[in-house]
């Protein structure tokens, strides 16, 4: 994901944009079977799409208000919409999967199940890659993978139950 500082430089990645999204997506995926069928993977990938863009949206306004400005200016909605730009990235890599698998002529499941996993997949890399990148001990990096595994796995079987109502 790339950053860049007010000043065109690169920034840092926000990883906790990119967890929450990636976890963001996998929900979205999770909810999409509508009485366990799921919807079309074209009709996914625009949901999670459209879903990330809006919870971007949403989180670059509650960041420019909480810093206590009273004013809303263009200025600080693109630097926010900059930093937090990887809430919306985070719905890509499922998306695309969705769509690979559909173009490759796999059913609307299989779609789905492929855009869980990656969105499950990319959630525990960004934690890991954030734990990694702030030099934590070898201890938290493993305590974050694990952790956000569990948040995923706990997407994917509420998914599975659900769908086996």
């Amino acid at each position: 994901m790339n950053v860049r500082n007010t000043d065109g430089a690169p920034g840092r990645v926000e990883f906790a944009g990119a967890v929450y999204g990636s976890l963001l997506a996998a929900s979205v995926v999770a909810g999409s079977a509508v009485d366990g069928t799921p919807i079309s993977a074209g009709d996914l990938v625009v949901v999670l799409l459209c879903t990330g863009v809006v919870f971007w949206i949403a989180h670059v306004y509650a960041l420019v208000v909480s810093r206590g400005t009273h004013t809303l200016t263009w200025q600080g909605l693109r630097v926010a919409g900059r930093q937090d730009w990887p809430v919306a990235q985070a719905s890509f890599p499922p998306a695309i999967a969705a769509a690979f698998a559909s173009a490759l002529g796999m059913s609307d499941v299989i779609a789905t199940w492929a855009a869980l996993i990656v969105a499950v997949a990319t959630q525990v890399t960004w934690a890991l890659a954030a734990a990694v990148m702030a030099r934590s001990s070898v201890q938290v990096v493993v305590v974050s993978g694990v952790v956000n595994l569990a948040l995923g796995l706990a997407i994917v079987a509420l998914k599975t139950l659900v769908a086996a109502h």
